[in-house]
């Protein structure tokens, strides 16, 4: 580790990408790029797991697109215990309930951290074999 990495506080260096990480996380938005046409940033990625967490491929309206970034933010952080699903509403959305705060940490961690739960999300949703195949 470097002078440079050991200065960072504890949640930088928590959410730095290993080489494994980084190497799919790149798999996950060369597919993307090719799927759709362009690179997606982080908001586009939100928005395509909101719309699979949804289960509703159609066309959305503003407020339902960040609600969709919400559904997919939510649904990621719920694996680090953050956030738990609590029901899915009549009309099929679904919802969660913050169980504990994010703790303070810079974009770069943010980032990083949005980054591996994508993969972690990637890996239990089976999409890495949908993507070989």
């Amino acid at each position: 580790m470097t002078t440079e990495e050991t200065d960072k506080p504890d949640s930088y260096l928590k959410y730095m990408l290993d080489d494994a990480t980084k190497a799919k996380w790149y798999r996950i938005v060369f597919d993307l790029k090719k799927q759709f046409g362009k690179k997606p940033d982080m908001n586009g990625i939100l928005f395509i797991i909101g719309v699979q967490e949804l289960g509703q491929l159609r066309e959305f309206e503003k407020h339902e697109k960040m609600d969709l970034m919400h559904v997919a933010t939510c649904k990621l952080l719920s694996y680090e215990g953050y956030y738990q699903f609590t029901h899915t509403d009549e009309d099929g959305w679904p919802h969660y309930q913050m169980v504990k705060n994010l703790p303070y940490s810079d974009l770069m961690s943010q980032e990083n951290r949005l980054r591996k739960l994508v993969v972690a999300y990637y890996e239990d949703n089976g999409l890495f074999e949908a993507m070989d195949a």
